[in-house]
């Protein structure tokens, strides 16, 4: 599955790249808004004509998408990044589908590292009772905690992750990339 949401993650990037440039702030409110131009956008692409751009950037959840993503101080990600730095990549493996699986995999595993930050610690389902358990005898009392080892327990769990480099990027906020312009792009 995240081959398959790399796929769309590389879609959207291209759909939307050079979106930044069209973004307006508008700052007559008490809190700031953000204006997406559509018109500038599909004018600087070529793709005034597109009735699927179109319907897209019209659409509730591209709103969502601009409001989410519009600020320029925020937290950035993996689409940040394919959207700012990876526009001439994208551009070169088009004619070569190696070279474009090949970029798929690696975002898939990109995503794969996001979502499983620490991949050694592998959660166990705990299965349920089976009907009727309850009622058994012969069930011992649950132990007393040792608070004493409990403490233990946490201060050397503390010293190690106080010690250890975290796995993935931390949600520090940053200035988006923009990336390049719109104009930059043809439209295929």
């Amino acid at each position: 599955d995240k081959e398959v949401r790399a796929i769309f993650l590389r879609l959207f990037a291209q759909l939307f790249q050079g979106y930044r440039s069209c973004l307006q702030l508008i700052r007559i409110h008490a809190e700031p808004v953000i204006h997406f131009h559509k018109a500038a956008f599909l004018g600087q692409r070529g793709l005034i004509e597109n009735d699927f751009l179109t319907k897209v950037l019209n659409g509730m959840a591209f709103a969502g998408f601009v409001s989410e993503r519009g600020p320029p101080f925020r937290t950035c990600d993996l689409f940040d990044e394919l959207v700012a730095f990876e526009v001439e990549r994208i551009k070169a493996e088009e004619g070569n589908p190696p070279k474009m699986i090949k970029h798929v995999r690696e975002l898939a595993e990109q995503l794969f590292k996001n979502e499983n930050p620490n991949p050694h610690i592998a959660f166990q389902k705990v299965p349920r009772p089976t009907e009727g358990s309850h009622l058994r005898v012969h069930i011992l009392p649950f132990p007393r905690i040792n608070e004493g080892r409990v403490q233990e327990l946490l201060q050397e769990g503390l010293a190690r992750s106080q010690g250890a480099h975290p796995a993935t990027r931390g949600d520090k906020k940053c200035v988006v990339p923009a990336g390049p312009p719109v104009g930059t792009f043809s439209c295929s």
